[in-house]
Formats: C-alpha cells, structure tokens, sequence
C-alpha cells in the first residue's frame, strides 16, 4: 500500500504568487514520483503570465487543471462556488485532499470530510501559507477567521507549516493545534542555484511580487526616493508585478520625482527579473515563507529583506541583509549596498547552506510521508 501511486489534488483560491510557486513544485515532484495530481483554483484571478504556466504544467497533471470561480472574501457567492468546487473534486476521486491557503484549507476539508462520509477514504491536508494568520487578533475579522480556523481543525488530518514562524503565529493567534503538524520548509529545484548576473545596463534595486501593501511595495518606493535624496545620485530601480493597487503606486513614484528612474515590469519569472537589477528588496510587512527570498540568494542576488515571518529562517546566521519594515531601515541598507557592493555580497547566506536546507526533492518526500501517515490512521 505504501508504494502505490496516490491521487492527489491541491485545491487554492489565487493563481499567484508563492502559493501557486509551491503548488506547481509539489505538483511536479508528485508527478515525477509517480503520483496522478490534479489542481482546483480560481478562475477570475492570474493573468497571461499565469495562463503560461497552467500551460506548461497541464500536460504532465493526470487529473488536470479546473478553474472554477472562488471569491476572496466571505459571501454568498461562496455557497454556488462550493457546489461547483465539491462537485470538480468528486469527479477526481482523490485520495489526497490538500488545501493551500485560507480559502483552500476550508473546501479541502470541508469537502474531504463530505466524500468520507459517503465512504471514500481520503486524507484531509492544510497549508496556511500565511492566509488567515496575518489578520490582528483584535479585530472584529481576525477573531472571526480565527475562530473558523479552530472549528475546521475538526474536519482535517493535519496541518503542514512552511516555517517555524508560521506554526508559532498559529498557536499565539488560534491555540495549540489539535491535531498533527508538520513543518517542511518551501524546497528549490537544483537549476535555481544557478547564479544570475545583471544586465550590464541593470537598475540598482528590484522589487518583484504582488502589488499590494502587505507585501510593501509603497515601502520600496519611500525608500528610494530617500536614498536617492541622503545619496544625491540617481538611485534606480525595477519593479515587476501586477496587483489592483499598481496604479496607486505608478502614482506615487511620480508624486516623489522617480518616474525617470523607475520601471515598472508586468508579471515575469524570477531568474528573467533578476537579470534587471543589482540588488532584490523584500520589503513586506508580513509573510509566511516567501519563495522570493529563496529563489534570489539561490541565484546569489545581494538581497535587503524585512525580518518578517519565516524570512529569518532562512538567512539562518547569516542575517546582516535583514531590517525591519521601515522606511528608514530600508533606505539605510540600500545605502550599504551602494557604498560597497562587494562588501555587501559577501554578507549573504553561501548558496550551499541553501541547498543542504531547502531542496525540492527533500519537501516532496516529506509531504508525501505525510499523506501516507493521514491515510494510514483512517484505513
């Protein structure tokens, strides 16, 4: 039993970003393995960046790709997106239900408890990828999310965290988990330690993700344009991504007199947007266990990043890149950088320290042993 091939099917809300980074890499590791996978998210989220890469995954996935609609919040529209998503995931017979994400986690256990009881045995996964963990406890929202979160902890086998910190914010935010977890660390494949050189004519900053506050990229643009004022030179910078606030922030580097130095990118891969810069900055105000983080001292790109999450876990010692949040922080190591490039290369984790701790090949085998545990207890 333990050597046979599972049917496993990752369910997620939005096509973007690190959920759909660490989905396609276990997806394509399982598939590898052996394993028929299939994926289950949103439809009205992603763009052609991700229609690409759908692309280039479906053929290898035997249970396919479905996009159905999923609403981000709350809302009557979750009731007709549940029909449609129970009914998707009937029709798969997974062995394996494993939700990412707040959204993901509900339908993956909801929905996994709903084919158990009519007598397939199926094992019940959630990865919170952040999700629910950001909100402040001491909103009226956050103690709702957190509330659901204790109440769907019934309807799962386990809980598996991307970082330490994750599994820290979940025991200070909604209690001690009631049921297994496992932490297993977001894993690279081995192509991605290859280094990565800048153009010749690159910028000296990068921002690359999602556009939206949370992830700071009005904090990268204040820091510019105080680096380039305490500086006097024309700091230059590369942001690449797409989000609805993208116009508040085209807005802001005009607002502050940078629209001569900074470009704004749609959506790329990460290795083709390191070659646009000297320097990448990860300025969020909150994060689980960013793939970005990874992929760049992997590629060895110099790197600020904020001390948020479980980015600390993977500088491990090696921790002079890391400041906090801020506007001044930021602007102070981009400052750094500039002074002494080398100096500052130097400052970050070897890439061999990276590949002993996050590899692919390491996170898809413990995952799966996973599965197999889950599935083993409801035989």
């Amino acid at each position: 039993m333990s050597d046979e091939p599972l049917r496993i099917v990752h369910c997620f809300r939005s096509p973007v970003g690190g959920i759909f980074r660490h989905v396609r890499d276990l997806a394509e590791a399982q598939t590898s393995a052996g394993h028929l996978v299939g994926i289950v998210c949103d439809s009205s989220t992603g763009g052609v960046h991700e229609d690409r890469l759908f692309e280039a995954i479906a053929p290898f996935l035997a249970l396919g790709v479905t996009r159905t609609p999923m609403q981000r919040h709350i809302g009557f529209g979750d009731l007709a997106a549940a029909r449609r998503t129970l009914g998707i995931l009937h029709r798969m017979k997974a062995d394996v239900l494993h939700g990412h994400g707040a959204k993901g986690g509900v339908y993956a256990r909801l929905f996994g408890t709903s084919m158990r009881l009519g007598g397939r045995r199926v094992a019940r996964l959630y990865s919170p990828h952040g999700g629910s963990l950001h909100y402040d406890p001491r909103t009226m929202t956050g103690r709702m999310f957190f509330a659901l979160e204790r109440m769907m902890e019934r309807f799962g086998d386990g809980v598996l965290f991307v970082s330490d910190h994750e599994r820290r914010t979940f025991i200070n935010k909604i209690g001690e988990p009631r049921g297994r977890t496992t932490l297993v660390y977001n894993g690279l494949r081995d192509e991605e330690f290859v280094p990565v050189e800048a153009m010749q004519d690159a910028a000296d900053f990068l921002y690359i993700g999602m556009m939206r506050d949370l992830k700071g990229p009005d904090l990268f643009i204040d820091a510019l344009a105080d680096t380039s004022r305490t500086t006097r030179l024309p700091v230059s910078a590369a942001m690449v991504g797409a989000g609805d606030d993208l116009p508040r922030y085209r807005e802001q580097v005009r607002l502050l007199g940078l629209s001569d130095h900074v470009r704004f990118f749609d959506p790329m891969p990460a290795r083709d947007a390191f070659r646009l810069a000297r320097h990448v900055v990860v300025p969020s105000r909150a994060e689980a266990m960013p793939y970005i983080v990874l992929e760049a001292l992997a590629a060895t790109k110099p790197m600020i990043a904020s001390m948020v999450g479980g980015i600390p876990e993977i500088f491990d010692e090696w921790r002079h890149g890391l400041v906090r949040p801020t506007v001044e922080q930021i602007a102070q190591k981009m400052r750094e950088a500039l002074d002494d490039p080398i100096q500052f290369a130097g400052l970050m984790p070897p890439a061999e320290s990276l590949r002993a701790r996050f590899s692919a090949g390491v996170m898809a085998t413990a995952i799966e042993r996973t599965y197999r545990e889950a599935l083993r207890r409801h035989s």
